[in-house]
């Protein structure tokens, strides 16, 4: 509290220490002594775990007010820690200050003037594109035409999933609403694994405009509702990696098979044993919070809200989703794992998707809206 910490310390300082994330940063200009609180240098699930920063002022030797100006610590060198000890969190670790200060911080009028891509650096963007502006309301140039929306990224190439593609394959369609529909997977692990799909073309969920996760939303509750009503309960996934077009898979477990533990088990072992790391996100979260746009990942969620998530960094087994529950474990069908496997004729798909649609009728809101 002595210290106004708005006029003190220097920029580039800060800027030094958030570059070079000390394990522990000394200061001593202020003539007073503090120890803050360590903070974390990486975003949680979003980065590759690294060790806390602790920071300490000392006051001047022999001060007249007897405050503190020594500090005593033992230390081990990083080269000689255990990479698992290194980068241990403790209890009272709080996020990283820098961070903080960089979405508080006025923007500069170059800021500005040009676009800051999603994934520049504290300090500066290396990869700043000029001639793009910035999306303005229109005050800065007295332009009083409202806001547009922002339109869905078009597909560099054909693409299976876009409804108005000629490619999308129509008779597996099952439910159209505004932003998205839905429409049996093809080669299903069931007759009633179905997808949910943008009608636009998105990469992943943490692309989604607000409405279209909106709409999302409500097809994951009436498809939670409809299964429920068949005595069974779904498990989602979402796999992007490899892919262009968001695809939610969504596979219905009948609840005297399993319980939401044992699928949420089952994902977890099978992971340990493909050296995959799959993490649960904290509850109340989603994977907007933990995944940038562009980044690829893996995520399953159960419908009591528990999701598990994996940033893939590098190779991922294609079908991971899909052997976890054709495992013996759930659903006791790995001959089911690969969809090339279950492709069905056309007449027999039509069939099927037709059965789905007449039972999904009562559960389907955009028949209502």
């Amino acid at each position: 509290g002595e210290i106004d910490t708005k006029k003190c310390g220097s920029k580039l300082v800060s800027d030094l220490a958030a570059s070079l994330k000390p394990r522990y940063h000394f200061a001593a200009l202020e003539k007073a002594y503090y120890e803050r609180l360590p903070y974390r240098n990486h975003m949680v699930l979003q980065e590759t775990p690294q060790h806390v920063t602790r920071f300490i002022a000392l006051a001047d030797v022999g001060n007249a007010s007897k405050k503190k100006y020594l500090y005593a610590f033992s230390i081990v060198p990083m080269s000689s820690m255990d990479p698992a000890e290194l980068v241990k969190q403790p209890q009272d670790v709080t996020e990283n200050p820098y961070r903080k200060l960089r979405k508080e911080a006025p923007k500069s009028k170059a800021a500005l003037s040009a676009e800051e891509e999603p994934a520049c650096q504290f300090f500066f963007d290396l990869n700043k594109h000029q001639g793009k502006k910035r999306p303005s309301d229109g005050k800065e140039r007295g332009d009083s035409q409202p806001k547009q929306a922002k339109k869905p990224p078009q597909p560099t190439g054909p693409c299976w999933f876009c409804l108005a593609s000629p490619e999308v394959e129509k008779h597996l369609v099952v439910s159209i609403g505004t932003h998205c529909y839905l429409a049996l997977a093809k080669g299903g692990l069931s007759p009633d694994h179905v997808l949910i799909l943008p009608i636009g073309h998105y990469q992943s969920v943490v692309d989604l405009s607000s409405e279209v996760l909106e709409e999302v939303t409500k097809y994951k509750a009436a498809l939670k509702e409809f299964f429920r009503s068949k005595g069974k309960r779904y498990v989602l996934f979402e796999r992007n990696y490899r892919s262009q077009h968001l695809q939610l898979q969504v596979i219905p477990v009948p609840l005297d098979l399993c319980t939401s533990e044992d699928i949420k088990e089952a994902f977890i072992t099978q992971a340990q044993e493909q050296q995959i790391e799959l993490l649960e996100i904290p509850e109340h979260s989603d994977i907007a919070q933990v995944a940038q746009p562009g980044t690829p990942y893996f995520y399953v969620e159960l419908d009591t809200g528990e999701k598990l998530f994996h940033r893939i960094r590098g190779r991922f087994p294609l079908q991971f989703g899909r052997e976890v529950l054709a495992s013996e474990a759930l659903l006791a069908q790995p001959q089911r794992a690969d969809w090339r496997q279950c492709a069905a004729q056309r007449p027999e798909e039509a069939a099927q998707a037709r059965a789905f649609r007449r039972d999904f009728e009562p559960f389907d809101f955009s028949l209502r809206d």
